[in-house]
């Protein structure tokens, strides 16, 4: 029989890690195992970091880790083919400790948190790909690695394999995802001088800003763009439903050139270098497509189990939060010696009485609802801009007539209560 664990952690994104450090922290005997070169080197993200979920692992962990820019400013950019709606908020507040968020690159930051995982006593293996989980009487007993002679056991195993999980899906607990469930994220990493930086984005320091991209940047198809700044380095991107890159016969590597090019974004990136260009696939399906999430000997985490706000662009919070609790729940269950489906329930519970479970069941119709109509983005962010453009054109029109006139060309009586009542139903979904 191979070595035995206490616990077997499947990944070393958020999730895994978060539970890693928190069980090592409690004296549980812990193996992550993490299938890329070095925690990071597989995983992607827009770039935020989101310093509550993480400084209730760590305290005060910005002072020593690689976080690139503290955020002070957020915009939201509605984008047509010449020209773009913009509001956000600045806040200085944001720029003093403990600060908000954070941009980060994963490379850099998920090496960071697994060493201060193996510094509380986890044990760490890279280039380890966890083929299976072994099953013994119904119940998981550990996993098949593709290491000679690598079976490994433990009492519990916890999956944090990503999206799509090939070890939860091997157990029974979820099907194949279907293309309206996942969304292809590509992004690349800009090198770009700090100066630069914060001229073009008028910041001080070490201040951040992100840029949050809807309507055109994605052609229609429901999903956003973003622009985020690092130290020396810009984060751009896109991410669109799978459903809709098949539909529009469109490569996600096309919608970044578009991005890229576009004149209201050409000018941020101008003169910026490639460094690196990623591309991951991000759960979406959020709560009607989570899988069971318990077992006998074993749990799922993170977006493993479709955990995802992709009305909030939130994940990598959400990750770290059902890390821990994971953690907490098999803390419970070895000091009863119980690692039964039933003791480990503890977990589910915990994780929707939080603001995982809180948020998912929020927005568990958004997603659907926006990808079954697309108008939303092809057809009311550019009346937007076209309104926002007749009623900032000082042309000697009075502004009355002006308002007038948008109105009349928003349509007729039908057209306006067809508006009213998309409105009415985008606010159902997100209330």
């Amino acid at each position: 029989m191979g070595e035995k664990f206490d616990a077997i952690v499947v990944g070393a994104g958020p999730a895994g890690t978060s539970c890693a450090y928190t069980l090592a922290k409690a004296g549980v005997n812990v193996l992550l195992i993490e299938r890329g070169e070095y925690p990071g080197s597989k995983n992607v993200m827009g770039g935020v970091l989101y310093r509550k979920m993480m400084e209730d692992i760590i305290p005060e962990f910005y002072k020593e880790a690689p976080v690139e820019r503290p955020i002070v400013e957020q915009r939201f950019m509605m984008l047509d083919k010449e020209s773009a709606l913009t509001f956000g908020y600045k806040g200085l507040e944001w720029d003093k400790e403990p600060y908000n968020n954070f941009t980060v690159l994963r490379a850099k930051f998920d090496q960071w948190f697994a060493d201060k995982a193996v510094e509380q006593g986890a044990l760490l293996i890279n280039e380890t790909v966890a083929l299976e989980c072994i099953v013994e009487n119904n119940k998981v007993i550990g996993v098949r690695t593709d290491r000679p002679d690598g079976d490994v056991y433990a009492d519990v195993v916890v999956l944090a394999d990503g999206v799509n999980s090939l070890l939860a899906k091997q157990l029974g607990f979820h099907r194949e995802f279907r293309p309206d469930e996942v969304a292809l994220a590509v992004m690349e990493v800009l090198k770009l001088d700090k100066r630069v930086i914060e001229d073009r984005f008028n910041l001080e320091g070490n201040q951040g800003c992100t840029i949050e991209i809807f309507g055109d940047a994605t052609k229609g198809i429901l999903g956003t763009a973003w622009l985020y700044t690092n130290k020396e380095s810009l984060n751009i991107g896109v991410g669109t439903m799978l459903s809709g890159l098949i539909k529009h016969k469109l490569k996600p590597h096309q919608l970044l050139d578009y991005v890229k090019n576009h004149p209201m974004i050409r000018r941020y990136i101008q003169g910026s270098e490639q460094q690196e260009y990623l591309a991951h696939l991000i759960p979406e399906g959020g709560y009607h497509s989570m899988p069971k999430v318990v077992g006998d000997g074993v749990l799922v985490v993170g977006d493993a189990a479709q955990m995802v706000n992709a009305i909030h662009r939130e994940g990598s919070n959400m990750a770290m939060t059902s890390g821990v609790l994971a953690a907490e729940a098999i803390i419970r269950a070895k000091e009863r010696d119980d690692f039964s489906e039933k003791t480990l329930d503890h977990y589910r519970v915990k994780l929707f009485e939080s603001f995982v479970g809180e948020d998912l069941k929020k927005y568990k119709d958004a997603t659907h609802h926006f990808e079954k109509f697309p108008h939303y983005f092809e057809k009311y962010i550019p009346m937007m801009n076209k309104a926002a453009s007749q009623m900032f054109t000082v042309d000697g029109t009075p502004k009355r007539a002006k308002q007038q006139k948008i109105w009349r060309e928003i349509g007729t009586a039908g057209q306006k209560f067809k508006i009213a009542r998309d409105l009415y139903q985008a606010w159902k979904v997100m209330k």
